[in-house]
């Protein structure tokens, strides 16, 4: 059975290489229905590749309806039928388009999320999302991009929110997600005034949540996606030019939705 053109960008990247070798592998029977995937070390040292690139596959092979994740098995294979999965498709020539337009599906996921993490959480969870806030810190004290640390802040607000349907979307959306995110962080590193913009954007929103501030955790993280577009529509041409256009470029060529 050929792999969907949905899985394989035109480009041939090794996130291709890994969902193709195991989508053909699940097809084959190589992986039975219910059984658990290797974890992402194992895949990780099994084709010699990123953690990005093996959770970028999974997301894509998730995305197929081919694997999901569950409580205490991590991510495992699921049972073929004959359902159509759901897609998602930016569609969109111009890269900065296609970041706004995550930005806008974001806006209303995020805010309702915060509202609901503010009312629900625990306190091991509250303490895992003011951890997320200083692995962020970390990750830019060390010179990285903190894109997989802003998507777990996220992702751990998702978790207190005690909604698996959110934490199941945010999986599922995870590569626009972190492309976009990764665009928006490129950006902000240029600029010290975006960099405290946005630390304080998170700040904000994790202290409502400690509060149990619905109202509050709402809107500050829907005022937290308004002004990452201002901060993408503040943008110059040499931003574009540089990485950051790179990135937004690859956010438009994603096909691993539709």
């Amino acid at each position: 059975m050929p792999l969907p053109t949905s899985l394989v960008s035109a480009k041939g990247t090794l996130a291709d290489r890994v969902t193709t070798t195991l989508y053909d592998q699940i097809r084959q029977g190589d992986f039975a229905p219910g059984e658990r995937m290797p974890s992402e070390n194992e895949l990780t040292e099994r084709f010699q590749v990123s953690r990005t690139v093996i959770r970028e596959a999974i997301s894509r092979l998730k995305s197929e309806g081919l694997v999901g994740s569950r409580r205490g098995s991590g991510t495992v294979v699921l049972a073929p039928n004959n359902a159509t999965p759901f897609r998602l498709d930016i569609d969109v020539q111009d890269s900065i388009q296609a970041v706004l337009r995550v930005i806008e599906l974001r806006r209303g996921v995020e805010g309702e999320m915060a509202a609901l993490a503010a009312q629900r959480r625990t306190r091991a969870q509250n303490l895992r999302i003011r951890q997320a806030l200083k692995n962020i810190d970390k990750a830019v004290q060390e010179g990285r991009d903190g894109v997989q640390e802003d998507f777990a802040f996220h992702a751990a607000i998702s978790e207190a929110a005690h909604n698996p349907l959110y934490t199941s979307l945010l999986e599922f959306l995870s590569q626009f997600l972190q492309a976009a995110i990764r665009v928006a962080r490129i950006n902000e590193a240029r600029r010290e005034d975006f960099r405290q913009q946005v630390r304080d954007e998170h700040a904000v929103i994790a202290q409502a949540i400690t509060d149990g501030d619905a109202d509050a955790a709402r809107a500050a993280a829907l005022r937290h996606m308004e002004n990452s577009a201002v901060r993408i529509h503040a943008a110059d041409k040499a931003f574009w030019a540089s990485e950051g256009g790179k990135a937004a470029r690859h956010l438009a060529q994603v096909k691993g939705l539709e």
